[in-house]
């Protein structure tokens, strides 16, 4: 789920950036993203979870019936390079878009980590699907 080499930069203390506009480069084309198959949920999100993140995100897939192996992270920018839809889309602190997908809307994961409000929020869109 990690960026390995982004997480190696971060490790290092080696700032990093992304351009947020890469299309406004003269001749640039973004690089498509292709999802493996095994990829059930799709965190959309600024932040990349680590740590108690990544602890509550795990137990919620739990309740899902997924596994933080079928699930990959990319930043809000990423999403118009993405190439085929994927069953689930969680959208975590940033607007959504209309994709084929089941969508999920939240605050941040840290946000919703200890809020029983949010979490039931969350609860109820996943159990929207059923």
């Amino acid at each position: 789920m990690r960026n390995e080499p982004m997480a190696y930069l971060s490790e290092m203390g080696i700032d990093q950036y992304q351009l947020i506009h890469p299309q406004r480069l003269s001749g640039y084309q973004a690089v498509s993203i292709t999802l493996p198959s095994d990829c059930k949920l799709l965190l959309v999100s600024a932040v990349l979870p680590q740590g108690d993140q990544a602890e509550f995100l795990d137990r919620v897939l739990k309740s899902m019936q997924l596994t933080l192996a079928q699930v990959r992270h990319i930043y809000p920018h990423q999403l118009p390079q993405l190439e085929q839809p994927v069953e689930w889309v969680w959208f975590a602190g940033c607007a959504s878009t209309e994709l084929p997908s089941k969508v999920l809307n939240t605050p941040l994961l840290s946000d919703i980590d200890g809020n029983n409000a949010e979490r039931k929020a969350l609860w109820q869109q996943i159990c929207s699907y059923s």
